[in-house]
């Protein structure tokens, strides 16, 4: 044991004691996964800095308590502990490829069908990830229906500075999408051959800078871009959107099954339109005599009836346990969340007060955890080579 007057209290005596510390999601310890950092031991402290490998850590209190939990246990109380938690993004070696020098982790988020919310659950997720710290762009690869950047209010035209494309920035994100190279009323029509070129300036010749995440919204269904994104770059990983009803569930084995096809990571699944909470809307959006109702405490009978299965209860929960693929969380109809869309202020139904902000910051947060696995899993992904 040690005790602030013992002269032999080193820095390898800190990592020794941090030895059992596991992050619980990647299931191997702090040390060896070198998290542990700036020890620093003076002056009756022992200082320290935890870097994560995500700023939207789901389990970060945890692992604070556990670290701080495990020096109290190995060193005596006279200790005064100063922990600090950071956190440093991990990616697979994309940055090596030469494609987008600069970018961590490409993560693609698909759908089986159209309709489901893919491109508003992309555009939240960007924006969480951005809300935790993260640096973040946004590239929309829906190039039939661009609705990026009117999900997040952006406009203008790109710049060109040398050889390379100045992407759009707005709160934080930086964007591309055909959105802002086209005139609103005018239509996309275009073969494989030119879709290709698109996928591989906005990814090679537009200046992302540097960024622990970039999120790609694919078309919806299984076609061209996801294939041309498999070939051009290693990507991270694939999130794949879609709501509880039968239909949907059917065509969300079939994205699911490209991406494995193509060597993708799926990375989880997202139920959109998971229901309706009747409770919060009439306290959200009711008058007084709705209020008293709800006061009441006896508006429902039975606990949980306030939720209205729209669209059947659990599907996309149980299609993920059922193809082995992490489930990242439910997201529920909420006007607010539609609003915000419509409006272009998508990032407002990820600030405190929102009724969205709880299960949008959980998606995130499981999303990020996924994201770190995979990287400690497998930490380098090699390029897609298809063959005839």
């Amino acid at each position: 044991m040690f005790g602030k007057t013992n002269p032999t209290l080193a820095e390898r005596d800190v990592f020794q004691a941090l030895k059992g510390v596991k992050d619980p999601d990647l299931g191997r310890d702090l040390v060896d996964l070198g998290m542990i950092k700036d020890v620093r031991i003076s002056d009756g402290t022992v200082a320290l800095t935890v870097n994560l490998t995500t700023p939207a850590c789901p389990l970060k209190a945890q692992i604070e308590l556990d670290v701080r939990t495990a020096l109290q246990n190995r060193l005596p109380g006279e200790w005064k502990l100063n922990i600090t938690m950071g956190a440093e993004v991990r990616g697979k070696g994309i940055t090596e490829t030469g494609d987008i020098p600069g970018i961590k982790n490409v993560i693609a988020v698909g759908s089986g069908k159209g309709g489901v919310g893919k491109s508003t659950m992309a555009a939240a997720i960007a924006f969480g990830l951005r809300s935790y710290g993260a640096s973040v762009g946004l590239m929309d690869a829906d190039v039939y229906g661009p609705s990026i950047p009117h999900l997040v209010g952006a406009s203008g035209r790109p710049m060109a500075r040398g050889e390379r494309i100045q992407p759009i920035e707005t709160n934080g994100l930086k964007l591309m999408s055909m959105g802002f190279l086209l005139e609103p009323d005018r239509a996309v029509i275009m073969r494989g051959p030119m879709l290709h070129g698109i996928m591989q300036q906005f990814l090679r010749q537009v200046d992302w800078g540097q960024l622990d995440y970039l999120v790609i919204d694919l078309p919806p269904g299984t076609g061209d871009v996801p294939l041309t994104l498999a070939q051009t770059l290693p990507l991270t990983g694939a999130v794949v959107v879609c709501t509880p009803q039968e239909v949907a569930l059917l065509d969300v084995t079939r994205a699911i099954m490209m991406f494995r096809q193509l060597r993708v990571p799926v990375l989880g699944m997202v139920e959109n339109m998971a229901f309706f909470d009747v409770l919060a809307y009439l306290k959200d959006r009711g008058g007084p005599e709705a209020h008293k109702m709800v006061d009441s405490k006896a508006f429902f009978d039975v606990p949980g009836d306030e939720r209205v299965y729209v669209f059947g209860r659990g599907g996309a929960r149980r299609k993920a346990e059922e193809m082995g693929v992490p489930f990242l969380g439910e997201v529920p109809l909420n006007l607010y969340l539609r609003e915000t869309g419509d409006e272009g202020k998508m990032e407002h139904a990820l600030l405190p007060g929102s009724p969205s902000r709880p299960y949008l910051l959980g998606v995130v947060e499981q999303l990020a955890a996924q994201i770190s696995i995979q990287n400690i899993k497998t930490p380098k992904m090699p390029k897609l080579e298809i063959l005839n």
